[in-house]
């Protein structure tokens, strides 16, 4: 098919042969011709083509989990080879089966993670499984606890990888749940339920278990050479409602007995959260705050739980620590300012990165995968306005070679810059953001978007961004605030969170679109805001509060109304403290104050979407109508949060800038 003709020329395609950083370029494409309306659209809402590589053991294979057509992914297996040519081996039709990743467990066998979600009696639930397929996708086997016609209840969590035992060929340690089952009249029955550590023959099946299954286990941390380190435990309510608290445990090497570690609450991220074991420095690596802001910090784990902070940062969090090789060595932690800066901290990898990034033109670049000695490495580089590129690095040949674009509809074409800037919000306080302008733009009197983020528990990043690029290629000015509520800033910037600190977050997001005007960028007719998930609460809330501010309305999967998010959670007690409740939560709910709202307003929902149900954009939309204003609702059969298809997204950005475009006049 036309798809997999154009994955295998990519991957065909040679990019340099000649030794590393001597004379490296990359070879561009020629420029294609400027594309236009939805051809535009299809370029830019096109999914992502990897949603993940891997590499065999001896670096001589590569698996990749690629978007197929619709919504579907199929996964790829190809030698690690110029010319090589691509074979599909496993596929997911997205309906509503996805897969998510894959690891080589041998050098002929592979485990692959499956997602899916299910109704049952109205809610939605999510459901994962692991699965073992050998590399020329014979031997299929699932991976999970096999349930008996007698079980006794239902656990969706289908098993989480824990160590891929690098010294045992085809074998893991693998975190599977258990339900307890009963032959009613008999004495037969198995009482094991929730969470079991057990090591796993991919290729025949066989179990044997290596810590019993606990109804409270949510986690094992493992050395990376098959011994279980660390051992998380979740708090629970006696009616057995979630605390959002783990607690947890470690061993000494060598040793039996499960010693305390500490605790972590994920609700406000306070505690200690362990990532990841070193057995040479028996250290257990994870974040803790240090002055109110996430940092990489050790612990001893010989009975002294000696701590030392290895990498904090006095503005930002550090908030992903960098690993390698089969056994998942620590080698370095990175923060976000303006940009991703990385810290090494083994030497050698150290002067590896800032050569490849030289040799990729300063790009960003990252460890994606490696063989078991490390001396093949699948590589990740882009930039502002280069979408990803895989690639793979032969250390002894010093030669690297393209694996895929992620983006191939997009090679060539002329892409408009990330600008990191400050504004003032009302009360003085400088907030980050980022500017994009469109490309050859002199930046004046634009039609513009404020695009607040999602989370709230996040923050945009520098990097290429398919939502403010699009926007950018039709003309707009779009800004990306990081507004108060944003997470990665510290305690002090998050304050309750974009929920229940909605009046400071929400005037953050309102003063974007006041400086885009002050400024000059916008023209005050044509200012527009649009966002998803919870930026998509920020622009129907923004809309609400300051009516005469913004022109028109995008929201993509939107929280509008407290009281029915906290009804639709009412069995993960422990959001509540997200949201605000009572007048405030009232007064924080778009759907409740529509009738302030001025702008006309356009809403894409999916139907499977377990973030945010599309009962909470058909709610908005009903109140809008009543009040009697100008809105629409596009709900798409069969999706999820992310609206994970191309002609979906394609058709989205199509009709929303037509929309915002339309302000004003």
């Amino acid at each position: 098919m036309a798809w997999n003709m154009g994955l295998m020329n990519v991957v065909a395609r040679a990019l340099c042969s000649a030794a590393f950083c001597a004379s490296f370029q990359l070879v561009q494409a020629q420029e294609p011709a400027p594309l236009t309306g939805p051809a535009l659209a299809q370029a830019f809402g096109a999914r992502e083509q990897i949603a993940d590589v891997a590499l065999s053991p001896d670096g001589k294979r590569i698996a990749m989990v690629a978007a197929g057509p619709g919504h579907s992914e199929r996964i790829y297996v190809m030698d690690a080879a110029a010319g090589a040519e691509p074979k599909a081996i496993l596929s997911a039709s997205g309906e509503p089966q996805h897969l998510s990743y894959c690891y080589w467990v041998s050098n002929i066998r592979l485990i692959c993670k499956t997602n899916d979600v299910q109704e049952y009696a109205g809610w939605l639930f999510g459901h994962s499984a692991m699965i073992a397929v050998n590399a020329d996708g014979s031997n299929v086997q699932s991976l999970e606890q096999r349930r008996g016609k007698n079980a006794l209840g239902f656990d969706f969590r289908g098993g989480q990888l824990v160590d891929l035992l690098p010294e045992e060929e085809g074998a893991i340690l693998m975190l599977r749940s258990y339900v307890p089952e009963a032959d009613l009249g008999t004495l037969i029955k198995k009482d094991d339920q929730g969470m079991g550590l057990d090591r796993i023959d991919t290729a025949s099946g066989r179990v044997r278990p290596v810590e019993k299954a606990n109804r409270d286990t949510v986690e094992y941390i493992s050395d990376g050479h098959g011994h279980p380190r660390v051992w998380g435990l979740a708090q629970r309510t006696a009616a057995g409602y979630d605390r959002a608290k783990i607690t947890y445990s470690y061993r000494v090497k060598g040793g039996n007995d499960w010693l305390t570690l500490g605790q972590y609450d994920y609700a406000n991220d306070s505690g200690f959260n362990p990532i990841a074991v070193d057995p040479d420095k028996d250290v257990v690596y994870g974040y803790e705050k240090v002055d109110g802001r996430k940092a990489v910090v050790t612990y001893t784990l010989d009975g002294s739980l000696k701590r030392e902070v290895v990498l904090a940062h006095p503005q930002v969090d550090v908030d992903d620590l960098i690993r390698v090789g089969r056994a998942q060595r620590v080698i370095g932690a990175s923060y976000l300012t303006e940009t991703r800066t990385a810290v090494y901290f083994d030497p050698a990898y150290k002067a590896l990165a800032a050569s490849l990034s030289k040799a990729l033109g300063g790009q960003s670049v990252s460890i994606v995968d490696a063989s078991t000695d490390e001396n093949r490495l699948i590589l990740r580089a882009g930039s502002d306005v280069a979408p990803d590129r895989y690639f793979l690095f032969d250390k002894t040949a010093r030669t690297l070679s393209p694996i895929m674009s992620n983006r191939p509809l997009l090679d060539g074409m002329a892409l408009a810059a990330q600008k990191p800037i400050t504004y003032k919000a009302s009360d003085g306080t400088m907030i980050p953001a980022y500017l994009t302008l469109p490309p050859g733009s002199d930046g004046k009197g634009l039609p513009a978007i404020v695009m607040p983020h999602g989370g709230p528990t996040a923050r945009d990043e520098w990097g290429f961004d398919w939502l403010p690029q699009y926007f950018a290629a039709r003309g707009f000015a779009v800004i990306q605030p990081q507004f108060r509520g944003s997470f990665g800033y510290g305690d002090s910037w998050v304050l309750q969170n974009g929920y229940r600190s909605w009046r400071t977050s929400i005037s953050d997001v309102a003063d974007a679109g006041r400086y885009l005007v002050s400024s000059g960028l916008a023209d005050p007719r044509k200012l527009t805001i649009l966002g998803w998930s919870y930026g998509g609460y920020a622009a129907l809330q923004s809309a609400a509060v300051v009516p005469d501010l913004f022109k028109a309305v995008v929201a993509i999967a939107p929280v509008t109304d407290f009281d029915t998010l906290l009804s639709d959670e009412r069995y993960y007690t422990y959001y509540r403290k997200f949201f605000p409740s009572g007048s405030e939560g009232q007064a924080g709910s778009p759907a409740r104050n529509a009738a302030s709202i001025v702008a006309p307003v356009l809403m894409f929902h999916g139907t499977l979407d377990q973030n945010v149900t599309v009962d909470q954009a058909k709610l908005m939309q009903s109140k809008l109508q009543s009040a009697g204003k100008r809105s629409d609702l596009v709900i798409y059969p069969g999706l999820t949060h992310n609206l994970n298809d191309s002609n979906v997204r394609a058709e989205m950005l199509q009709r929303s800038a037509d929309f915002l475009l339309a302000a004003g006049k």
